[in-house]
């Protein structure tokens, strides 16, 4: 196997046309021929996104002699070339212009990239120590503001040679895996330093803002304390970055070893000079950095076994992901109730929104939290307008189950054991070395090292399709479970003053030019059992017209058995029979009854 280094330049010469370029260059080798492919998804995001559709142009020659090399392409993603073991160089060019944080992005502001978007693997080399130049051209006054920002080792610092073309900055990483867990930013972005217990911290946000990064930096410190207290010591990072990129609207996170990549709207965060209220929409911004953080311990190191080494090339399928993903939806929330961030009473309001998300999911019947999870890669990260009656969130149940989780394991232990304990262990066992867990890991460690047996809650929520039942565990933490019917569309769950509606017209609906169009039919409820379709526009019930408020008080006030819904649906224009149902009670909340539980549940009393 060859140790030398492969080298690759990134350079944005082309970057209003959406596009960079990229050279790697290849040492000698033993082999007669490389391999070269590109990653179909980015670990993660559990779906084939097919990242070499964006490779625009692929071209190869020989190094010493600059003599064009043929490259064959083997598959949507893999190529061959025929180097006769000399070293050679690769050049090729790729589009950028998916605004997530699961690909690259390029705009007038700055250019953001995943490894996996950009890096062919080279086979025969993915052990080998990897190099990258970020390079921009002089030239080009448009970007001459720009920098380079990763969490990638660098190996220099930006220098500008006299007379030189181009600004570089230079990174190293030990192999392909650890080459491609660095996202990049190249750009103008405002950055915000905080340290804690010795582990520095970055805030990066694209564009020059007014916001309060002094804020956001206070209120991420206790979160990120947390976390590291809740694994200890030794800690598996020494520098972490947050990278986060606005726009106008959008949201995501995606974990790294050592950074998370976000996306969020610009208005949504505080800005310098606003009121200390703690908006609905900050709380979900900390919660989003609470839950990429903790994904440092839990999923980049503590993981599937699948997961460990896994092949890039296809879907790698788990029933685990409702450990991962849904124990970490647990910790996100609770974390921001721990350290202080939110009231008690705002916490549960938290819960018992996703509560209510499962209580409207028809689909929770028919998939359980390991087929979710298993099923990721086709039905989860595919969803359409149906999924909510056929499929199960293993982010929204995972997280419910965890929560029921550690309610059993403080009962059947008399308060000595929780779910803390549960994490440490998997950490400890699991996580340190990265050796991956087995499918029966949470039943394995609560048995064997926590002398509890936990198979019959896990089979029932997990493997099953039973529901969690909080409403009976939770008495315990000085908090009582309710349902009631919605307030209005727009309600999520959680505790209300406001008045229920009477009936259910059972769809979502959204503003169209005239009336309303149908986005979601849920199974069971009045829209369904009249045959209203998806993308039917509703435009008026008993010969009125109607917007949504006038759609709701004619339902609550009608006398009838049923009303009469005039929709348009393929250019024709339709009357059909709606029954009036009464509102269901999905929406959930939650009583505080003794404070002084529900505060030491919390570890705050």
């Amino acid at each position: 196997m060859p140790n030398d280094i492969l080298k690759y330049t990134l350079c944005l010469s082309q970057w209003q046309a959406h596009q960079f370029k990229v050279s790697l260059n290849v040492p000698a080798h033993h082999s007669e021929t490389l391999t070269l492919s590109l990653p179909s998804w980015i670990p993660g995001s559990y779906m084939v996104r097919d990242f070499a559709k964006n490779i625009v142009s692929l071209s190869a020659q020989e190094a010493t002699s600059a003599s064009p090399l043929t490259i064959e392409k083997v598959d949507k993603q893999t190529w061959t070339l025929h180097t006769n073991g000399k070293p050679c160089s690769i050049d090729y060019t790729i589009y950028a212009n998916d605004l997530s944080i699961r690909s690259a992005f390029i705009n007038h502001e700055y250019a953001f990239i995943n490894g996996t978007s950009a890096f062919l693997e080279v086979e025969g080399f993915v052990n080998t120590e990897h190099q990258l130049d970020v390079s921009l051209p002089i030239a080009d006054e448009s970007i001459s503001q720009w920098r380079a920002y990763t969490s990638m080792e660098a190996r220099a610092s930006s220098a500008l040679e006299s007379g030189g073309s181009e600004r570089k900055w230079s990174y190293q990483a030990p192999c392909y895996a650890d080459f491609i867990d660095h996202p990049i930013f190249i750009g103008i972005a405002d950055t915000h330093e905080f340290e804690i217990n010795g582990v520095n911290f970055t805030l990066l946000f694209s564009g020059n803002n007014n916001i309060d990064y002094p804020r956001i930096a206070k209120d991420l410190a206790p979160i990120c304390q947390h976390h590291l207290d809740l694994f200890g010591q030794p800690y598996p990072v020494k520098n972490y970055l947050f990278m986060t990129l606005l726009a106008d609207n959008g949201f995501g996170g995606l974990e790294h070893k050592h950074s998370t990549a976000l996306l969020y709207p610009r208005f949504d965060l505080p800005l310098v000079g606003d009121s200390a209220e703690m908006t609905e929409s900050y709380i979900t911004f900390l919660s989003l950095c609470s839950h990429e953080f903790f994904h440092t311990w839990h999923v980049k190191r503590i993981k599937p076994d699948v997961m460990v080494n896994p092949n890039l090339a296809q879907e790698n399928y788990t029933n685990q992901l409702w450990i991962y993903e849904g124990f970490t939806s647990f910790y996100d929330d609770v974390t921001l109730a721990r350290v202080g961030t939110v009231p008690a009473q705002k916490y549960l309001d938290i819960v018992a929104q996703n509560v209510s998300r499962l209580l409207q999911n028809a689909g929770r019947h028919k998939q359980s939290a390991a087929e979710s999870s298993f099923d990721a890669w086709t039905k989860f990260y595919k969803q359409d307008a149906s999924a909510t009656n056929n499929i199960v969130s293993y982010y929204t149940k995972g997280g419910i189950i965890a929560f029921g989780l550690d309610l059993i394991l403080r009962e059947r232990s008399n308060n000595t054991v929780c779910l803390d304990d549960l994490m440490r262990l998997l950490w400890e066992h699991y996580g340190k070395d990265e050796t991956g867990t087995p499918d029966n890991v949470i039943h394995h460690l609560c048995l064997n090292y926590l002398n509890i047996d936990v198979s019959d809650y896990l089979n029932n929520v997990v493997y099953h399709t039973n529901d969690v039942e909080l409403d009976k565990l939770i008495a315990a933490i000085g908090v009582s479970l309710h349902t009631r019917a919605k307030v209005s569309q727009d309600d999520k769950g959680g505790l209300t003053a406001l008045t229920p509606i009477k009936r259910q017209f059972g769809a979502t609906l959204k503003p169209a030019s005239l009336g309303l169009t149908v986005v979601q039919v849920f199974e069971g409820l009045a829209a369904m059992k009249a045959g209203i379709l998806l993308n039917d526009t509703v435009i008026a019930i008993d010969g009125h017209v109607v917007n949504q408020s006038k759609l709701q008080r004619l339902l609550d006030t009608s006398e009838n058995a049923s009303v009469t819904v005039a929709v348009i649906r393929d250019g024709k224009l339709i009357h059909l029979d709606l029954p009036l149902m009464d509102a269901r009670e999905d929406m959930a909340f939650f009583n505080i009854n003794d404070a002084d539980k529900f505060e030491k549940w919390l570890g705050r009393a």
